[in-house]
């Protein structure tokens, strides 16, 4: 019976380090329209500014990653993010949704500080905005999003070993697809 109960145990922490390791998700190839759009929302910034579709149209192609406090990866991959924001041209926006931020500001505003990450954080939302964080299955979850909200190429589900080089090459394909020109990254 002991022997029984330990394997158990030892197939649980197996299971827990293999999501830890890998992230709160495993590798799916999913196209992000599946999340349905963003076409008509309201969100709220960190710092209390709204977002809303009308900002969307702003940018060539806008990326969000989706993100929790209590996700370790989607912590351990923060300062990639902020390197990766900080590189990007103006005409492709970045911005971090953190699921659990409603009641856990304080803590999210320490996860983004100790990673350097000074870009758009969106915390709370309603229309489109709030059905899309509710389809979101796993974190991280990153995906492209064009002008009129419509989500485009497939969702980038957990870490990557190269992140801004991942986003790149998905990026350019995007607007490669929309008529845009292609980016590069700023060193």
């Amino acid at each position: 019976m002991k022997q029984r109960t330990l394997k158990k145990w030892l197939a649980a922490v197996l299971l827990a380090l293999t999501v830890l390791v890998s992230g709160c998700s495993s590798s799916l190839n999913e196209e992000a329209s599946s999340l349905g759009t963003l076409g008509t929302f309201s969100a709220q910034t960190l710092d209390g500014a709204p977002f809303t579709n009308e900002d969307l149209g702003k940018y060539d192609l806008m990326v969000l990653n989706f993100w929790t406090t209590t996700c370790g990866p989607c912590i351990s991959e923060m300062p990639d993010l902020a390197e990766f924001e900080q590189a990007l041209p103006d005409n492709v926006r970045f911005a971090t949704v953190c699921l659990d931020a409603q009641g856990n500001e304080d803590a999210v505003r320490t996860i983004l500080n100790e990673a350097g990450y000074e870009g758009l954080t969106l915390t709370s939302g309603d229309g489109d905005y709030a059905s899309v964080c509710g389809k979101v299955q796993a974190t991280p979850t990153t995906v492209l999003v064009l002008p009129d909200g419509t989500f485009v190429g497939d969702i980038v589900l957990g870490t990557q070993e190269d992140f801004s080089g991942t986003m790149l090459k998905a990026i350019n394909q995007a607007l490669s697809d929309a008529g845009k020109a292609e980016i590069t990254l700023d060193a």
